[in-house]
């Protein structure tokens, strides 16, 4: 029969005291978090008879990172927003490889005060902030707080705070830039230019327009938000109003494949009568009939950035913005 281990052992093992091994399997403060992991690692490998009530998980987060959400222009209910939902996703992946806690705030900042104090208050080894919104501004004020923060979002004119994006401007350009090659002559744009990405987004789709010859037409864009429905609405306006439009560059795939479903109300055929192409690459544009045209951002590897940027930072000024490339994939919806 083996021999019990005894406190004693671990100790000698762990090359520590009787009472610090006595102190780790209790999860005392007094004692570091490396040396209790090390020292519980031994009593569970050399069968240590732990208590019920001593700690038994070798998982126990290293860190716990934040994300606060503030409220996106034109996507409410943003939890069950399929990019927002792939891209917590993918910070939760990240996080988990890193042995990180995650946390969702419920709060939503609307100015500089609820972000200082969200800050302020904030227990986690870094926050997260997915998306820029209309908080800009704000943002540039916090670089320098003591919390290290990094944001989702593109890189806007006198940007002080760290980011993670891509390049917007170019995704849009190429996205416009596909159509046009396709031969296509009345490329409408969908979106909330007033957005700050979309807006990015947009500045690329005017650019391609100008570099392929193509005459800008103010009456092509529309203002359609994040939603499936206001992409719909977009639609049924721009047919009833007999604007002649032959392509349409969605600013993200819920409104592509929301112009999709209202074209096909109308009997607009596509891609024979108008070519799409969105922008994300969710994982519904690839199973939608038919299948979507888009711009890929890489969640998983900005999910990835982001957390290493918060966690391997000795301090905020050692944090610096990186633009992600975009790459089009190209499916069934815009014909080639």
């Amino acid at each position: 029969m083996a021999k019990k281990i005894r406190l004693e052992d671990l100790a000698k093992l762990a090359g520590v005291s009787i009472a610090t091994v006595s102190r780790a399997l209790n999860d005392s403060p007094a004692v570091n978090e490396q040396t209790k992991r090390e020292i519980w690692k031994l009593a569970r490998d050399n069968g240590y008879n732990l208590r019920p009530t001593m700690p038994l998980s070798l998982d126990r987060a290293e860190a716990t990172i934040s994300i606060i959400i503030p409220p996106p222009q034109g996507r409410e209910g943003w939890l069950l927003d399929p990019f927002f939902q792939e891209l917590i996703g993918a910070v939760g992946e990240a996080a988990r490889e890193r042995k990180c806690d995650l946390l969702i705030s419920h709060a939503s900042p609307q100015n500089y005060d609820d972000l200082s104090r969200m800050l302020e208050h904030n227990q986690s080894e870094g926050v997260i902030i997915l998306g820029q919104s209309f908080l800009h501004d704000r943002l540039n004020r916090l670089v320098g707080h003591p919390t290290r923060f990094v944001v989702w979002g593109g890189d806007l004119p006198g940007q002080r705070y760290c980011s993670v994006g891509t390049d917007n401007v170019r995704g849009g350009r190429r996205a416009t830039a596909h159509l046009a090659r396709l031969g296509r002559k009345r490329i409408a744009f969908f979106g909330d230019t007033e957005a700050p990405e979309i807006g990015q987004r947009y500045d690329g789709y005017r650019a391609a327009l100008e570099q392929a010859g193509l005459d800008f037409d103010p009456g092509l864009v529309s203002p359609a938000h994040f939603k499936i429905e206001s992409a719909e609405a977009a639609v049924d306006a721009m047919v009833t109003s007999q604007k002649p439009f032959d392509a349409i560059f969605a600013s993200s795939d819920m409104i592509a494949l929301g112009a999709i479903r209202a074209l096909e109300r109308h009997n607009i055929s596509v891609p024979k009568d108008v070519s799409i192409v969105g922008y994300d690459d969710v994982q519904l544009a690839r199973y939608n009939r038919p299948a979507l045209t888009t711009m890929r951002q890489d969640l998983a590897k900005a999910g990835s950035l982001m957390v290493a940027k918060l966690l391997n930072a000795t301090n905020p000024q050692d944090m610096v913005s990186e633009r992600l490339p975009t790459e089009l994939i190209v499916r069934e919806s815009c014909g080639s």
